[in-house]
């Protein structure tokens, strides 16, 4: 992946500077910030691929500046942080995350994270035959990877998007939970179907006229998911 611009986000001096070189290293093109406000500056400075950033930033909370991106970028962003509480987890994916690593964690894994999440974000086209999908409240248009909810558009992380262009696509058709977690994560998240429901839960909000009883982004217990118009 050489090129590809990175935007990492540390307090820690030897962390940030080991990503910085295991990056560079790779190919990578590396932008690096201390602080939440920095971190704002360098990426709309830079416009990065892909965000490393850790929750514990010593002006404002990393889910601020999560936050922040969010308001004008659908940029993957992986969260770095020592919060093991599943509540934190549920908060960073809940409020935009694409993935979420603990500390301490290993630099081969994380770099596949890393590798993954930026696939996820790639804005590559998906040939001029992708359909346009009505599904009542909500339209799905493939090809611009975009969606449509009361004439308004609809902002989606690339891993919301992920999740709901593979349903879109196998209309009708009964998802399986790990085929969804490796096709949009990859093979080592098998387990994850704890990503699964905060990100479901995250689509429904988003596009489901009445979330707790959806119409179209439907749940078969323990099996998967399947979408209908």
């Amino acid at each position: 992946m050489t090129g590809v611009r990175v935007l990492v986000v540390d307090d820690e001096p030897q962390l940030l500077r080991a990503l910085r070189i295991n990056l560079k290293a790779r190919g990578f093109e590396v932008t690096t910030a201390s602080t939440g406000a920095e971190a704002l500056t360098a990426a709309a400075r830079t416009n990065p691929q892909v965000v490393v950033l850790d929750l514990g930033l010593p002006d404002f909370d990393g889910l601020t500046v999560l936050e922040g991106l969010r308001g004008w970028t659908n940029v993957p962003v992986i969260v770095l942080s020592a919060r093991t509480d599943a509540a934190d987890k549920v908060a960073a994916l809940d409020a935009g995350a694409d993935d979420y690593v603990t500390k301490p964690f290993g630099m081969e894994e994380f770099l596949a994270r890393l590798r993954a999440a930026v696939r996820r974000g790639s804005t590559s086209s998906v040939g001029p035959e992708a359909p346009v999908v009505e599904a009542g409240s909500f339209t799905v248009d493939l090809s611009a990877k975009t969606v449509i909810r009361a004439d308004q558009p609809v902002h989606l992380t690339p891993t919301e998007w992920g999740i709901l262009e593979q349903l879109v696509r196998n209309e009708g058709k009964l998802v399986g939970q790990r085929d969804i977690l490796r096709n949009v994560w990859g093979p080592t998240y098998d387990n994850q179907t704890n990503y699964l429901r905060v990100y479901l839960a995250s689509l429904r909000r988003k596009l489901e006229n009445d979330p707790a009883r959806p119409r179209h982004l439907l749940t078969e217990a323990g099996m998967g998911y399947r979408f209908v118009r």
